[in-house]
């Protein structure tokens, strides 16, 4: 999908992006891969500076006149047709029961008031899931909705899938677009009381990374 935004821009005449979007490794995608995606659609690099002129320097485009990082990946805010670029997925690793009063995770914070059934996923704050996501969001399966439970640790959580039809290897979906009625970075951003840019940008270096158009 950056790659979609990228020509997108390209179409409405833009040809210059705003340096700022290559930082933070590139705000969770990779600087590397959006580095070349940027290449391929011929955009170029420009910084822009604010109140500073010279004799020899040469103008650069205005802010609108470049791509911004709210476009490129489509953030919240962004106009459309930008759409969200990133696309933040888990896969199921077992799945079990869980009775009434039984906890889960860390300090069993969580404590099941019926009868259940919970899968342990892939996906933990070193790829980018926030401990304050831990029973404040939920994940898609299958395009059912199911809350993240628990606290959240450093590569899994845990999901209550009920009675589910949800099976290991199955894939999970934290973050996709909201217009397909997909987990979004709108629902992180109200339950961590961090920007979406904060956000994208944990998505660790242990997440694999990959295009798709």
């Amino acid at each position: 999908m950056l790659t979609a935004n990228a020509r997108t821009a390209w179409d409405r005449g833009i040809r210059a992006y705003d340096a700022s979007i290559l930082d933070a490794d590139a705000w969770g995608h990779g600087v590397e891969l959006v580095r070349d995606v940027l290449a391929t659609i011929g955009l170029e690099a420009r910084t822009h500076h604010v109140g500073v002129t010279s004799a020899d320097s040469v103008p650069v485009a205005s802010r609108t006149d470049m791509l911004s990082a709210i476009a490129l990946f489509g953030l919240p805010g962004a106009e459309h047709p930008a759409v969200p670029a990133l696309r933040l997925t888990g896969t199921v690793l077992s799945v079990k029961d869980l009775r009434e009063g039984e906890g889960v995770s860390y300090g069993y914070a969580y404590r099941a008031s019926a009868d259940t059934r919970v899968a342990l996923v892939t996906g933990g704050y070193a790829q980018g899931i926030v401990r304050a996501l831990g029973g404040a969001v939920d994940v898609a399966v299958a395009g059912e909705r199911h809350p993240v439970v628990g606290r959240v640790a450093m590569d899994v959580c845990v999901v209550d899938i009920t009675d589910a039809a949800v099976r290991r290897g199955d894939e999970v979906l934290f973050l996709g677009d909201p217009a397909e009625g997909e987990p979004s970075l709108v629902e992180w951003v109200r339950a961590a009381g961090l920007t979406a840019g904060e956000l994208v940008t944990m998505v660790g270096l242990r997440a694999g990374r990959e295009e798709t158009s």
